[in-house]
């Protein structure tokens, strides 16, 4: 019965079509056109042309006119391992790392009740021996009273020859006992100086301006000059005179011939990559290391920056000639090859991720092989390098791998 069923059904060709032949005939035209401009569409904007692309990058100018680069290290020429001129303990401390520090200012101090004792001792000392030179001026000027009365009476035959002598020989002694105790005076004035010095060795001071790099030692540590001693501090603190800040570089033997006194210099810093601080080299070392077949130059700091720090790892370039105001910042650069010049007007093809885009730049003067970039693109962007005639802005790229 299905069967029979599905055998009846049939297509009648003889129905009317929904179209009429001549309207499908007119659609024919139409549907080639759009086939045709999707094949164009696709030819030429969804094939990915393979271009070589180059970076936009910053350069500083004394980049142009370096002679030779080196690598050192800041070093302070002017250094101290401040330490006490005797053992003692340690009562007080004054200062942390970083602080500055002026010549005299008092650092730390030692235990110093003793000699404060021996030099109060030596204070009354020398009090007491200046009492006794005014006693014995006083014994002296009565003595020479005495001594000249008796003279004019022995000429008047008044006293005998004996009084006479007693009174001589009693204002000679009164003479002598004034030197004594000026004497006395002097010793006690040496003694008081001794305990004075011994008790200024208890006050540890900065011996120039400087800034605290380390601090060694603390509170309760025993100090003593060699620190052979367990558990004995020979330092306090360790001080730089950051004004003697310079770089020490090693120049290769056969480079020599770029390198002079007094010669300009560009300091770069690792820790500050976008810092550059004009130097001048301050000394070539007479001596070489034969190790390393290398010369160390000093270079000094002409610009000062409070975070110099010594041990820095720093690069020095050295100049045909001293870097220009207007040359201490950093430009904008591109190869030249990258610029298309048409109609009066330059542009370069920015890529933006697999399209490039035609953008107008304007430019200034040349850098070594590098160009300056003064508007339309920054640092960073990538932009095709020799661009194709064919490249339009909008097409696709591909970047040719290296």
């Amino acid at each position: 019965m299905a069967n029979e069923d599905i055998s009846k059904l049939r297509i009648d060709k003889s129905a009317p079509s929904a179209y009429p032949a001549r309207r499908r005939k007119a659609l024919y035209p139409l549907i080639a056109l759009i086939a045709i401009v999707s094949i164009a569409v696709f030819y030429f904007t969804g094939r990915a042309v393979e271009v070589e692309v180059v970076g936009v990058s910053h350069v500083y100018p004394s980049q142009t006119f370096t002679l030779l680069n080196a690598s050192g290290y800041v070093a302070a020429q002017r250094k101290a391992a401040v330490a006490s001129k005797i053992t003692g303990r340690l009562v007080s401390i004054n200062v942390e790392e970083g602080n500055r520090v002026k010549k005299g200012d008092l650092i730390a101090r030692l235990e110093n009740e003793d000699v404060t004792a021996a030099r109060d001792q030596a204070v009354a000392n020398v009090d007491a021996a200046r009492a006794n030179v005014e006693k014995a001026k006083a014994e002296l000027n009565d003595a020479a009273v005495n001594f000249d009365r008796y003279k004019e009476l022995l000429g008047g035959g008044l006293v005998s020859k004996n009084d006479y002598d007693a009174s001589e020989a009693r204002y000679k002694k009164a003479v002598a006992a004034v030197a004594e105790a000026e004497a006395a005076v002097r010793a006690g004035q040496a003694a008081l100086n001794n305990a004075e010095v011994s008790l200024e060795y208890t006050f540890i001071r900065a011996p120039f301006d400087a800034v605290v790099l380390t601090k060694n030692a603390d509170i309760g540590d025993i100090v003593t000059p060699l620190g052979a001693a367990a558990n004995a501090k020979a330092a306090v603190v360790t001080i730089a005179d950051m004004d003697s800040l310079q770089v020490e570089a090693d120049v290769s033997e056969s480079n020599l011939q770029y390198v002079k006194a007094g010669q300009p210099c560009e300091i770069q810093l690792d820790a500050f990559p976008d810092l550059r601080l004009r130097g001048e080299v301050h000394m070539i070392v007479p001596t070489a290391d034969r190790s390393k077949a290398s010369v160390m130059i000093k270079v000094r700091f002409l610009d000062k920056d409070s975070r110099i720090l010594p041990e820095m790892s720093a690069k020095v370039a050295f100049l045909e000639r001293p870097v220009k105001p207007e040359e201490q910042r950093p430009r904008a650069v591109i190869n030249p090859a990258a610029v298309i010049s048409k109609d009066g007007r330059q542009f370069v093809f920015l890529v933006k991720d697999d399209r490039v885009v035609e953008t107008p730049i304007s430019t200034g003067e040349k850098l070594g092989e590098m160009i300056e970039v003064l508007s339309g693109v920054n640092t960073g962007d990538r932009v095709v390098l020799k661009p194709l005639e064919k490249l339009k802005n909008g097409s696709r790229v591909k970047v040719a791998e290296k």
